[in-house]
């Protein structure tokens, strides 16, 4: 009774496939024996033209054929089994020292590797164990591109939503306003829309930089202006601020929630050059080439003992000097630097300790002064739930969703419609939607 259970089991949960093709019984019967003793599923073919037959009914995730077979050799039928099944790895399995044979399956076949008989049974099962590993990771891509075009698709539907809202809110501004400035304001907004929703797709795949960007941007330009950087500097500093993790975009997702304190080695050596990648990719913008400056510079140190260039002082560039602080600030308080997450006090004191080492001075006293007068917006906001917007309110900030996704520009004017939608999103996020409006202006 108990071992009908087992088979029922199995033929339930079915391993891994393998199918053995070898014109020689005993051969097969040696790999179905090894191979069943690790769980996996063998099949067994005594020639090529049985091998492709049983492919046509039969699940396969591995074939290993024999090179030397009567009627259709190894080479000739790993090749029919590519063209058959291009997602089945191919190995090949042969007795002799035949470098045109090998040649013959590589090309033909696009085997996966190759076996010299007799074999060891620990290695084959090695190669064999790397082949589903190879599969496995094969796979995890084809998921994550179609994941990525999908994802791509709802970004252009949004961005194609915010599209008809920008247009009808360009109508608006035309009726009050000369048309050419309300134009270029437009352009100017729809940029910086755009640039939020990018900073925000690697943070989606950790739940610990949900925001993270945001706060670091928001952090920055309130220095900035606190040091009375010129406008276009300290929009080129709150647009760093949302690029600044745009190099960790090739990151594997373990290291997005991983403290820097615990990477060793050429996970270490990645995450140091994250800083050159974000600079690479901006430098082709011509409008975003002072955001790439900023970008690379933004783990040097005021001592000179950063990276990559190892400048120091005044030499680092102001914005990078801003962002360094800024995004250190929120790395500690969500554990991205450091194992344990610092409270916000804890993290001032720090950042304070290293005045002169990390950071500039002048920017340390910057932020000393803001964190001591706080925040200067608070009194011309105020929180709302999705029930209690009203038609003409506008957004003092940017609406997201609770998982990072840009809903809506701050500055945005809602109307009967835009609150229907939000009413939507806020039950999706289960109440859970943080809006703000002005409190000093409505629409007219």
């Amino acid at each position: 009774m108990t071992h009908t259970a087992v088979l029922s089991d199995a033929a339930l949960n079915p391993g891994p496939r393998i199918l053995c093709v070898d014109d020689e019984p005993n051969i097969l019967a040696s790999l179905r024996r090894l191979f069943r003793t690790q769980g996996y599923q063998v099949i067994t073919a005594e020639s090529g033209k049985e091998g492709l037959e049983k492919l046509e009914t039969e699940p396969v995730d591995i074939v290993i054929s024999d090179m030397r077979m009567p009627e259709m050799d190894g080479a000739r039928f790993l090749e029919h089994v590519r063209e058959a099944r291009p997602d089945t790895l191919r190995l090949l399995l042969t007795g002799y020292a035949d470098i045109q044979s090998i040649l013959d399956a590589i090309n033909r076949g696009e085997i996966y590797r190759y076996i010299t008989k007799p074999w060891d049974d620990n290695d084959i099962l090695l190669i064999v164990r790397h082949a589903f590993e190879r599969k496995a990771l094969e796979q995890e891509k084809q998921r994550l591109e179609a994941l990525t075009r999908r994802q791509n698709q709802e970004l252009k539907a949004l961005n194609a939503s915010l599209e008809a809202t920008v247009q009808e809110r360009t109508a608006e501004l035309k009726r009050a306003h000369d048309t050419l400035l309300a134009t270029n304001e437009k352009l100017k907004a729809s940029f910086l829309t755009s640039i939020k929703v990018f900073s925000g797709m690697t943070e989606m795949r950790s739940k610990n930089l949900a925001g993270h960007s945001r706060r670091v941007a928001d952090t920055a330009r309130r220095l900035a202006v606190k040091m009375r950087l010129e406008p276009h500097e300290v929009q080129e500093v709150f647009v760093a601020g949302l690029l600044h993790n745009i190099g960790k975009i090739g990151f594997p997702d373990e290291m997005l929630s991983m403290p820097v304190s615990m990477m060793k080695g050429d996970m270490l050596g990645m995450y140091r050059k994250h800083p050159q990648l974000g600079e690479q990719l901006l430098t082709a913008l011509e409008d975003l080439r002072g955001t790439a400056r900023i970008l690379r510079a933004q783990m040097e140190r005021f001592d000179g003992e950063g990276l990559p260039d190892h400048v120091a002082g005044l030499a680092i560039p102001i914005g990078a000097r801003i962002l360094a602080l800024a995004s250190d600030f929120d790395n500690l308080q969500i554990g991205t630097l450091t194992q344990r997450r610092l409270r916000p006090d804890e993290a001032v004191t720090l950042i304070l300790q290293n005045s002169g080492k990390r950071y500039d001075p002048q920017v340390v006293k910057a932020f000393a002064e803001i964190i001591n007068g706080g925040q200067e917006d608070v009194a011309k906001e105020i929180q709302l739930t999705a029930g209690e917007l009203q038609s003409g309110m506008v957004l003092s900030r940017d609406l997201f969703t609770n998982d990072g996704l840009l809903l809506l520009p701050a500055d945005h004017v809602l109307d009967h419609r835009l609150i229907q939608q939000i009413m939507g999103y806020d039950v999706a996020d289960e109440g859970r939607l943080k809006i703000y409006v002005r409190t000093d202006r409505r629409a007219a």
